[in-house]
């Protein structure tokens, strides 16, 4: 090795892993790569439950109950609104 490739080879820069920007750039695609795997380990370890044939029917039957109960427990309101609108001294109107 002759003076001037001595020269070329000696640098005064630190390495590259000693700069933080380089860190941060590798630090994206790393957590991306860590997140899929903890996002796969998820998936296998905790499978969705497989619905029913009829898991539609079920679905409507349960809205049709659900709407059931909600129309029952808005009878005493309906009630009392009708009532409150009827005036007191409102005559009686009787069927001939």
């Amino acid at each position: 090795m002759n003076n001037m490739e001595a020269v070329y080879m000696k640098t005064d820069k630190p390495a590259w892993w000693r700069f933080g920007h380089v860190w941060l750039l590798i630090a994206g695609p790393a957590l991306v790569i860590v997140a899929g795997l903890v996002t796969a380990w998820i998936a296998i370890s905790h499978p969705d439950p497989v619905l029913s044939e009829d898991a539609y029917r079920q679905g409507m039957e349960i809205n049709k109950t659900l709407r059931q109960e909600a129309d029952r427990s808005l009878m005493p309101a309906q009630q009392a609104r009708n009532h409150a609108a009827t005036p007191a001294d409102a005559p009686v109107r009787r069927a001939p």
